[in-house]
């Protein structure tokens, strides 16, 4: 079998997609010990995986460059000669660099388009087994023998990113006397959040408990949600009890505040993957996309919480700006009540290592 000596993973982004692609280069690294691999991706979500130790080398493209960025990216590759490309994005600035790279062999990622375009489109289930996207990208690789050792996902985290981490959350305030809980109220799409009054009424009841904290995780783009649900539940409950995280930390350095909950209740993003990266227990809220897609918790203990049986759902992979049918019921019939069952339901679950 030919053993590639350098190989390049193509996956510009988004958050969860890249924390998904970690099984890949672990069991990519275990078959071929001896191989170059370099991963090219978005600036934005390097972070992700820059200490990754099965990594050989980060290449970060800059989107604000445009073409020619992508270009000159492409002129820096094909000047590298690897014998392998992999390519789990498929997209068109992917397929750009696969096709000038001139690599001895190319590998590219099944999206099951047709089974997902019949399923969004005309809710005809093509799809033979629901297979996590984790599983798609070994998936890939698998005539060279690459298969997944059950590992789950996983990030490496420095010591320094930990010890920033722990300082912002002690000026934030945040000290460890109970229970924490974390919620990750937002989402790119809104079809994709559930609503943020239900988040302020579940923050609402696990507060109730005086030894429970809630912390409220998001992007800058989710400030002012997460502060509304904090403010909200502070004001019953009294200050201090929520806590706005939005905004205050890094991506790893969320990672690093998860890893001090026991739970994170959290819509279909990708906090939820870096969740399941840390090995948390976590409820997960899904309404306009399915588990057909691959994109549900993997690695870890959870419950997913969805409306099955609707005419209309799925009516998006990805999510959309608003319900097509102006009802919302995938998420709107998504109860608190329901999800406080679930949560007692796995919190009783015993921890598995």
């Amino acid at each position: 079998m030919f053993a590639p000596q350098k190989i390049l993973i193509l996956r510009f982004s988004s958050m969860g997609d890249i924390v998904l692609a970690t099984p890949l280069l672990r069991v990519l690294h275990s078959r071929f010990p001896y191989s170059k691999i370099d991963f090219v991706m978005r600036k934005e979500y390097a972070e992700l995986i820059r200490n990754n130790e099965n990594l050989n080398h980060l290449i970060e493209f800059d989107a604000t460059n445009g073409f020619s960025g992508l270009r000159k990216l492409k002129t820096n590759l094909r000047a590298e000669h690897y014998d392998l490309v992999i390519d789990i994005h498929n997209n068109l600035r992917s397929r750009y660099l696969r096709w000038m790279m001139q690599a001895r062999e190319v590998v590219v990622i099944s999206k099951r388009l047709f089974a997902r375009t019949m399923l969004v489109r005309f809710k005809k289930n093509f799809y033979k087994n629901t297979i996590s996207v984790a599983d798609r990208y070994i998936e890939t690789m698998q005539e060279y023998g690459l298969k997944n050792d059950g590992k789950g996902l996983e990030l490496s985290i420095a010591d320094g990113t930990r010890l920033k981490a722990f300082s912002t959350l002690k000026n934030l305030g945040i000290q460890q006397r109970g229970t924490l809980i974390g919620l990750c109220p937002a989402a790119k799409h809104a079809t994709k959040c559930w609503p943020q009054e239900r988040f302020t009424d579940l923050g609402l009841k696990l507060s109730a408990d005086a030894n429970t904290q809630i912390l409220l995780f998001g992007g800058p783009d989710d400030k002012e949600k997460c502060m509304a649900i904090a403010h909200a539940i502070n004001s019953v409950r009294g200050e201090g009890v929520a806590t706005n995280l939005s905004g205050e930390l890094s991506l790893l350095e969320n990672a690093v505040a998860m890893e001090a909950c026991s739970l994170i209740v959290t819509n279909d993003t990708g906090l939820m993957h870096i969740a399941c990266a840390m090995k948390k227990k976590v409820v997960a809220i899904f309404g306009p996309t399915v588990g057909e897609f691959g994109f549900f918790p993997v690695g870890t203990q959870s419950i997913v919480m969805e409306r099955n049986g609707l005419y209309c759902r799925p009516c998006s992979h990805i999510g959309l700006n608003t319900c097509p049918e102006n009802h919302f019921r995938c998420m709107n019939e998504i109860q608190v009540e329901d999800v406080i069952r679930s949560i007692r339901t796995i919190t009783t679950q015993p921890e598995v290592h």
